[in-house]
């Protein structure tokens, strides 16, 4: 008999080991996948800006076979434009004289045809403002250089017009950072209600990269050439959910 007893105190206690570890190991189970239970989304922020600094560099040629006069042309011509950009309303300080190149073609090795200009003299001003208005509306009125005579280079695309420059974007961030956070967290709350959840704390957050883009989409837009600007970052925020 007491063996019997025995015997079946130990079945016993083995019975209920068994079922605790079993319950155990559920309760792992299911409390990994309640960690599992998120959802991924994108915020959006967005924002117009206006450029703060244009630089516009201005290229002009002068070219002939007698190197004095092509220089004596060339002086003037940089004088010309300086004095075109002074009566804009620009500071001396914002004008520099920035690169000067001579070409003698006939002192290069090769050379297909025949030499009409022996010499080649180009000369760049370099127009550096905030005032993105003032050089936009000059720019408008580059034609009156070409009437004064002034040859002006599209070499590497010299004279493409001024590049317009929004230098404060770090003064956005925090501010985009969190709309775009705000914006995530709705998208997470309409994707909980769908499934009869709510919306916990964030799991994992990318902030993204910020873009400066053009304001004015069309074929070919390039965002340095347009006084204003679009500003655009996509965060990737992952949402725990909760019953």
């Amino acid at each position: 008999m007491p063996n019997s007893v025995f015997g079946f105190a130990a079945a016993l206690v083995l019975a209920i080991g068994v079922a605790l570890a079993g319950w155990f190991v559920g309760d792992g189970f299911f409390q990994g996948r309640k960690a599992d239970r998120y959802v991924t989304v994108k915020g959006v922020a967005e924002q117009e800006v206006k450029a703060d600094l244009a630089v516009w560099a201005l290229r002009f040629v002068a070219t002939g076979n007698d190197l004095t006069e092509v220089q004596r042309k060339i002086a003037a011509d940089a004088v010309l434009a300086r004095d075109f950009l002074l009566a804009s309303g620009f500071a001396e300080t914002e004008v520099e004289n920035s690169d000067l190149q001579v070409t003698d073609r006939l002192a290069q090795e090769y050379q297909p045809g025949q030499v009409d200009s022996r010499f080649i003299i180009a000369q760049t001003l370099t127009l550096r403002s905030a005032d993105v208005d003032a050089v936009a509306a000059t720019l408008a009125r580059l034609s009156e250089l070409v009437s004064a005579g002034l040859v002006l280079s599209n070499e590497n695309q010299w004279n493409s017009g001024p590049t317009y420059i929004f230098s404060r974007l770090n003064d956005l961030k925090p501010a985009m950072i969190a709309e775009a956070t705000e914006n995530a967290r709705a998208g997470a709350e309409q994707f909980a209600a769908d499934s009869g959840s709510g919306v916990g704390t964030i799991r994992r957050a990318s902030q993204g990269v910020f873009q400066i883009l053009p304001r004015d989409r069309f074929p070919n837009a390039r965002e340095a050439k347009q006084v204003h600007k679009r500003v655009r970052v996509v965060s990737t925020i992952e949402f725990m959910l909760q019953d």
